[in-house]
């Protein structure tokens, strides 16, 4: 950038005056379960559907169980076909107006699904649910990139994570109880007035956090620039395709549990509580990283979490190919790769965000669809080898951390494992064009 570089603004601190937005802004714990909130949209309307796809299944003639598992997965591809639409809008209009349009959206589409007549029409309805909601996804991580730095923006997202990873814990149990009284199509009307409180919510209390020097044209020139530096930059880049083989594991799971408890371990009724109990650590996780990070670095924690997570993984999957898997193990196991799973996901996010205040909106949209497509490709193909036993599943969930794992030891090189902060001083944005900083 020589000496040309414009030093880029610094993040609008949460203790600082925003600009515009609600007349009394929210403290950082309403902040905070917002965002988280807003993210939790999403693990709603995957999570709740699980213990209903075999109803699905009956209700519009889906006899092949793997097929089923679009219903999740169409979802995943619906979010991350929109995610570089959302990201230049906000970082143009604002923060808080592309927010409301995308969960009103997200409603409207859940209601279509609701009405769904055919497995088709239901499909496209989830490709459009997900597609609406990806607004959360971009929005949620450049609000917080927009008002913390640092250590505080690793702590914030932990917390933002630990809340959303309690909604695995609540959902496939709120799906099973709405199917003890009501058809499937009740999970999607109540997925559409969670979405309407959600859009009350935000619209008055929510802020606008984009920083008014931060807005950016939607030239193409200017979009495509920012669409460039964001992939240009050696960290961006090596902690977003880390983060995309990782989280194929979590998609992987997802597709495959219901199938995993009702065939592999005959176990149909306990679906809701084996879910909660593997995701509980990944919320206590979260809430333990928030705690620790700024005590070793986002680094260390988050090298050390996906090295564990390789680990428990190839264990899991060396178990399963001995014959001596069985359900609680199977339970306890799965509990440790979700703990390892969280760390490793709220430091890598974070990580990859460093160098792209300027172009926060622009940035979290690339990083989202290359995350999202990429991990639901990768998970749906391990879902599809489900052959009756959990060895595919675990197989290539092992797979994945090991290949995330070297993707960082590549990315970061003499950094690994290192205990170093963020750094958010002008320099830190090597790659950006003059006219993005």
């Amino acid at each position: 950038m020589g000496a040309a570089h414009k030093p880029a603004l610094p993040p609008l601190m949460f203790d600082q005056a925003i600009p515009t937005g609600a007349t009394h802004r929210p403290g950082a714990r309403e902040m905070t379960a917002l965002l988280a909130l807003l993210m939790a949209l999403n693990a709603f309307a995957i999570d709740a559907m699980i213990p209903a796809l075999p109803a699905i299944g009956r209700s519009l003639h889906v006899a092949d169980e793997n097929r089923r598992q679009l219903v999740v997965v169409a979802y995943f591809l619906g979010f991350g076909s929109t995610q570089l639409l959302w990201g230049p809008l906000a970082d143009r209009f604002g923060r808080k107006p592309v927010l409301a349009a995308g969960i009103a959206l997200y409603g409207m589409f859940a209601l279509l699904c609701a009405a769904a007549s055919s497995f088709g029409l239901l499909i496209a309805g989830r490709v459009a649910m997900g597609a609406s909601a990806a607004v959360t996804r971009v929005l949620v991580v450049s609000m917080v990139r927009d008002l913390f730095e640092a250590e505080a923006m690793a702590r914030v997202m932990s917390l933002v994570f630990m809340t959303f990873m309690l909604v695995p814990v609540l959902a496939p149990n709120i799906g099973q109880a709405i199917l003890l009284f009501a058809p499937w199509e009740a999970i999607f009307v109540v997925l559409a007035m969670y979405a309407a409180a959600m859009l009350a919510w935000s619209w008055v209390r929510l802020p606008e956090t984009l920083h008014p020097q931060y807005r950016r044209s939607l030239e193409w020139r200017t979009m495509g620039g920012a669409m460039l530096a964001t992939v240009r930059d050696r960290q961006s880049l090596g902690y977003t395709l880390a983060m995309t083989v990782t989280f194929a594991g979590l998609v992987a799971y997802i597709s495959s549990i219901q199938q995993i408890v009702f065939e592999v371990f005959d176990a149909p009724r306990l679906i809701g509580a084996i879910f909660a109990a593997i995701a509980a650590p990944m919320a206590l996780a979260s809430w333990g990283n928030s705690r620790i990070v700024g005590r070793f670095g986002m680094r260390r924690v988050g090298h050390s979490s996906a090295a564990l997570l390789a680990l428990v993984t190839a264990v899991h999957a060396a178990i399963a190919l001995s014959g001596h898997e069985s359900l609680i193990l199977f339970v306890v196991m799965q509990g440790l790769t979700m703990c390892c799973f969280a760390f490793t996901s709220s430091n890598f996010g974070t990580l990859a965000m460093e160098h792209m205040a300027p172009i926060a909106g622009t940035a979290s949209s690339v990083q989202g669809v290359i995350n999202t497509l990429g991990s639901a490709a990768i998970g749906f193909a391990i879902g599809q080898a489900f052959n009756g036993t959990a060895v595919p599943f675990l197989v290539g969930i092992a797979a994945c951390s090991s290949l995330g794992f070297v993707i960082v030891a590549l990315t970061e090189r003499s950094n690994l494992f290192a205990a170093i902060a963020l750094d958010t001083s002008a320099d830190a944005t090597p790659g950006l064009p003059d006219d993005l900083c």
